[in-house]
């Protein structure tokens, strides 16, 4: 059994053994997928699971609301230079048996915008999800259902930046009717429904088509059936959207 990526086999009964696909040892059973498990057996599995630890860091369990309030004092800190001191030593012996960060965040990959700093934060604080463009494709979403459906995270936001190069390179492909090499026309395409959006939009298309992708990829995964969705119409979870600035580190948080 692999630990670190939470494959593991159920058998359910002496004589039916069935693969589960189960997110983090922890919380076995969370999130499986099994094929026509009967009433009987999945009682039974009830039955023997254990009952839950104490969260690694309790300070992370906190309201939506409370998340995004902490998420914004941070960058404060951040703007200001005046972050706060991290044992490493003590956060790494508190994370060995799990995690319970207090707020997911996809983010573009960009070297310049690092989620952990900007919101000065610690070990075990963000569960963070990156890739050029901040695009909720299905594995990102996927990543994030994992955090708020077994890691209990109240909070998700989009992060997108200034100057941001996929939004820059998928408007020239655009409007130059130029294909890109190897694998990037399909960051062009996941680009595109954005950049029409603000076609004609007063404002630099570029932090407008920007912004755009961000509601967009927001409002993805705010409807992402059947688990993201259920979560924020139970209002356990939040989903914000955010614009890095360069100049001083501060994020904007918008609609």
């Amino acid at each position: 059994m692999c630990q670190a990526c939470g494959f593991t086999d159920i058998v359910h009964g002496s004589k039916m053994r069935r693969r589960a696909f189960v997110f983090g040892a922890a919380t076995a059973g969370a999130l499986t997928v099994v094929g026509s498990a009967s009433a009987q057996g999945r009682k039974s599995q009830s039955k023997q699971a254990k009952p839950r630890s104490a969260p690694p860091k309790p300070d992370n369990v906190m309201t939506p609301d409370d998340a995004l309030t902490r998420l914004v004092e941070g960058n404060r800190r951040y703007q200001k230079g005046i972050a706060r001191r991290h044992d490493f030593i003590a956060e790494r012996e508190a994370l060995v048996g799990g995690q319970n960060p207090y707020a997911a965040v996809l983010s573009c990959a960009d070297s310049r915008i690092a989620p952990e700093y900007a919101f000065d934060s610690s070990r075990g604080d963000l569960f963070v999800v990156r890739v050029a463009g901040n695009i909720a494709n299905a594995y990102n979403t996927a990543s994030l259902e994992y955090a708020v459906e077994v890691l209990k995270t109240p909070l998700i936001l989009v992060l997108c930046h200034e100057a941001c190069g996929a939004v820059k390179s998928a408007i020239s492909s655009i409007q130059d009717h130029t294909t890109l090499p190897g694998h990037l026309p399909s960051l062009v395409a996941a680009l595109t429904p954005a950049v029409e959006a603000v076609r004609g939009r007063q404002g630099d298309l570029q932090e407008n088509a920007t912004l755009e992708n961000a509601r967009m990829c927001a409002r993805t995964l705010e409807t992402a059936t059947p688990l993201l969705s259920a979560a924020v119409n139970e209002k356990r979870v939040k989903v914000v959207s955010g614009i890095y600035r360069l100049a001083d580190g501060r994020v904007d948080m918008f609609a």
